[in-house]
């Protein structure tokens, strides 16, 4: 036996309308075909499905079951095409975020309370990167943004600018090196270095000053949360690396420096990730647009 959902379709409409050329000007067919496939289906089944000769056509107890099967699934397939066309539409999806920038929560969630509003129906959850092969997860599917700034030559992966940023040393206001203009290489060989729990061979300071340069700090201490080492840095008990938008209330702080690395300051670009063929998706390309505008806000010192 084989049932199609025209054929659930056809018995509804007939039992609607109260007959086959009415239910067959409401399919936009013709009576015809309408009466030649219920012929095709009662074959199928050998049993009769409307009571012959009765005005209106009038449901044998069979065809009542074929009816109760059509009331039953149609909605279920007309609910499950309109949540396909939604997802299609961006209005129902996933945003699974790995982020591999430990400081990026404090830009992060204003982005996706901003998100939140305009995209109620999306399901958002974020995932540390740093632990595990994040971007391996993104082309398995398995979360469907990365937050990097590490861009690679990957196929089918894409990374979408979102904006610049300068790693900044902050020490407490009476360091020895609070009164100069900017820190080099040099001046971090004596100092105890407070980071993030991350491996030095992503941390900003370690790519691209210290390691090329040979220099390694007195000491490292490595603490999770960015309050945790500003408490540290005001008290004395080191120094720290810290991206430009986390230090922007630091810089109105009489407890702390904000000081350039090298004269000519250092920057870095952060990257989302995606999978090529989610790139043009609504509710993606709006996550980067607001990822975008945060960071602007963040730097003038707005949020």
């Amino acid at each position: 036996m084989y049932i199609e959902f025209r054929h659930l379709r056809t018995i509804k409409a007939i039992h609607d309308t109260g007959g086959v050329a009415r239910a067959a000007d409401l399919l936009n067919t013709t009576q015809s075909a309408l009466s030649h496939q219920i012929k095709g289906i009662e074959d199928q089944l050998g049993v009769p499905l409307f009571v012959r000769r009765s005005r209106p056509l009038k449901l044998s107890a069979a065809g009542q079951r074929f009816l109760a099967a059509a009331e039953t699934i149609l909605p279920q397939v007309a609910a499950l095409e309109e949540e396909f066309t939604q997802i299609a539409e961006g209005r129902i999806a996933r945003l699974h975020i790995a982020i591999e920038c430990h400081a990026c929560f404090e830009w992060l969630f204003p982005v996706l309370e901003q998100f939140r509003k305009a995209w109620p129906d999306v399901d958002v959850d974020i995932r540390p990167g740093l632990a595990f092969d994040a971007i391996g997860a993104l082309a398995r599917e398995e979360v469907d943004v990365v937050i990097s700034s590490d861009p690679e030559t990957i196929d089918g992966i894409e990374f979408a600018p979102l904006f610049d940023y300068s790693p900044v040393f902050v020490a407490a206001a009476n360091h020895p090196l609070a009164t100069r203009d900017f820190v080099e290489a040099e001046d971090f060989r004596g100092q105890t270095l407070i980071t993030y729990p991350v491996d030095r061979s992503r941390l900003d300071i370690f790519k691209l000053l210290l390691a090329p340069a040979h220099v390694e700090p007195a000491a490292i201490r490595r603490v999770e949360l960015t309050a945790v080492i500003l408490m540290l840095v005001a008290a004395g008990r080191g120094v720290s690396v810290l991206p430009d938008w986390v230090v922007r209330a630091v810089r109105k702080s009489a407890d702390y420096v904000a000081l350039p690395i090298t004269e000519a300051g250092l920057t870095r670009r952060m990257y989302a990730a995606t999978r090529s063929e989610d790139t043009a998706r609504p509710h993606i390309a709006q996550f980067k647009r607001l990822a975008r505008q945060e960071a602007v806000k963040l730097q003038r010192g707005q949020a």
